[in-house]
């Protein structure tokens, strides 16, 4: 049986009881063949994406409490710090404040980190314990992998997507199950400021009674 989704800001039973909780969006930036990071996690090719003014990518940045990010992801940035320029080295060029969590079976690597925190725990219990920690801000996931699991529990509110001008021909698919998953997206407008990038808000196509069997947990 699949858990039960965290009550939603809109949902009038939890408004009375408790203080109204954010969303949970996934972000990414995806090549024009549709991966999200180059081979080894190269990030390199997002210097190839139109800048946004500053002002946008503040605005982005503020109602996001919570990144939650896979152990993979953790691990490329330390080790291609020296190489990362100011986009890539920091959740949005370093225009965010907020706590990380990063997924791992490993937490006790991380220890010496002040800058992340590390859970052993499924996808669904990471989203709880990050809704704690965002105070009402939105909760969002950076590891494609981590919203895969994410998108089955039905617990993804909003997709956030930028499209960047290169091709790579390998690396981390955006979305990927093998023998194919269909889902439904609808458009819920185009992202202010960030139109030479494409930038795009959509939320799932939801149906009554739509939920999903529960995944595998989403540690690295």
């Amino acid at each position: 049986m699949a858990p039960q989704r965290p009550d939603r800001p809109e949902d009038p039973a939890a408004a009375g009881a408790q203080a109204p909780q954010g969303r949970v969006t996934w972000g990414f930036t995806a090549s024009l063949d549709g991966f999200i990071t180059g081979p080894e996690h190269d990030m390199a090719w997002l210097e190839a994406c139109p800048p946004m003014d500053g002002e946008v990518v503040a605005r982005l940045a503020e109602p996001v409490g919570v990144i939650i990010s896979g152990r993979r992801g953790y691990d490329a940035a330390v080790a291609q710090a020296a190489e990362r320029g100011e986009l890539t080295s920091e959740a949005y060029g370093g225009a965010w404040d907020g706590v990380e969590i990063v997924l791992t079976h490993r937490p006790e690597e991380l220890a010496g980190d002040p800058s992340v925190t590390a859970l052993d725990v499924d996808v669904a219990e990471a989203i709880r314990r990050a809704h704690e920690l965002a105070d009402g801000k939105d909760v969002q996931i950076i590891s494609a992998d981590i919203a895969r699991q994410a998108l089955e529990l039905d617990l993804v509110d909003e997709l956030q997507i930028f499209s960047a001008p290169v091709m790579l021909g390998d690396g981390t698919r955006a979305f990927s199950v093998p023998g194919g998953r269909r889902i439904d997206w609808e458009l819920v407008g185009p992202i202010s400021g960030a139109e030479a990038g494409f930038g795009r808000r959509y939320r799932p196509r939801r149906t009554a009674g739509s939920g999903a069997a529960a995944g595998s947990s989403g540690a690295g």
